[in-house]
């Protein structure tokens, strides 16, 4: 039996990469820190809470990190704990490069002493190519990245790429486009708007205040996503992969659909920070833009080529846009989420 330790196992992806692994045969492991959210209900929502063993696991603390990994000794590391929200990061930048750079570098290095055949996996993100350099972006464009969140990424990126070349050690990277599911945290666009659009639908909310709904991002439904992190640590060769579904909506669309998913339109009427968005039912303001949301540098359009993933693992995004915000709004409608 496979051990693997997952790392911020209290967030979206690990709940679905959980339940991939359990049913592959592993002995799952998963690592939370004290600060981190204690409910579980994403893995319950998934139903493996019950079937990983969960271990005290933190970035910023080595000791905590050693002693663990000696004596688990595991077969695969999946690192997907971050500080994972952007405008946070600009708040918060240096705790934000401590988790997000600092513990990779710290895991990566407790490995080539204590177990250097274990395979690794980082989990970076498209957010690294922040102001673009070419459309779409695959593994070898250029990065520009536009947050604390995106440079730390981007460090740790390279830094897993450093080690794999100069300690010949298997440490894979899955940059990794937007995915969304209904375990996407509140904090996040996408799951911002399928609770609203639910609640407002309800009686239960007025208004959904909004920044940059001309904001483009590449959404895919994270359940795949962890299907291809999975295929990517397979993979006979220690590599980088992008993955995405190599389309590009917008917020505004997003919005919109979210909508039509509860039988309502929307009218846009107004400018920039003026603009407000009318249900074509009831006449009423129900999206507002509130420039507090607006980022200090803003990512204006992100879109993935997945070529080579599709390519080298058979890996493809399934479920398009409009069904994707059908599962999210359908799922807060009936009351899944926390």
């Amino acid at each position: 039996m496979k051990k693997a330790i997952i790392t911020g196992i209290t967030g979206q992806d690990s709940a679905y990469l959980s339940k991939l692994l359990l049913e592959k045969g592993y002995e799952v492991y998963g690592g939370v820190r004290r600060g981190s959210d204690r409910t579980y209900w994403r893995l319950k929502r998934t139903g493996v809470f019950d079937k990983i063993k969960l271990l005290d696991f933190d970035l910023t603390e080595y000791s905590n990190l050693f002693e663990t990994i000696k004596k688990i000794q595991p077969d695969e590391i999946y690192n997907l704990a971050a500080q994972s929200f952007v405008g946070t990061s600009f708040t918060q930048p240096i705790v934000t490069s401590d988790i997000n750079y600092n513990g990779v570098l710290r895991i990566l290095d407790i490995l080539k002493s204590v177990k250097p055949d274990t395979k690794f996996y980082q989990a970076s993100t498209s957010e690294m190519f922040g102001k673009v350099q070419e459309v779409p972006q695959n593994e070898k464009t250029p990065f520009y990245p536009r947050s604390p969140y995106g440079v730390a990424k981007l460090g740790a990126h390279w830094m897993t790429v450093n080690y794999r070349e100069s300690y010949k050690m298997f440490a894979t990277s899955g940059i990794l486009f937007n995915h969304e599911s209904p375990l996407r945290g509140e904090e996040f666009i996408t799951r911002k708007i399928s609770l609203a659009v639910s609640r407002i639908f309800k009686g239960e909310q007025e208004v959904l205040e909004i920044g940059n709904m001309d904001s483009k991002r590449d959404w895919g439904y994270a359940k795949e996503y962890v299907e291809g992190i999975y295929q990517i640590m397979q993979n006979p060769i220690p590599d980088t992969f992008v993955l995405a579904t190599g389309e590009t909506h917008t917020v505004r669309e997003f919005i919109e659909k979210a909508f039509i998913v509860v039988g309502d339109e929307i009218s846009w009427e107004g400018e920039k920070e003026k603009e407000v968005g009318k249900s074509k039912k009831s006449g009423k303001i129900v999206v507002r833009v509130n420039p507090e949301f607006f980022r200090p540098s803003e990512v204006n359009l992100l879109l993935g080529d997945p070529t080579k993933a599709e390519k080298e693992l058979g890996w493809k995004a399934k479920t398009k846009f409009e069904k994707l915000v059908e599962i999210m709004v359908k799922a807060d409608l009936d009351g899944f989420g926390a």
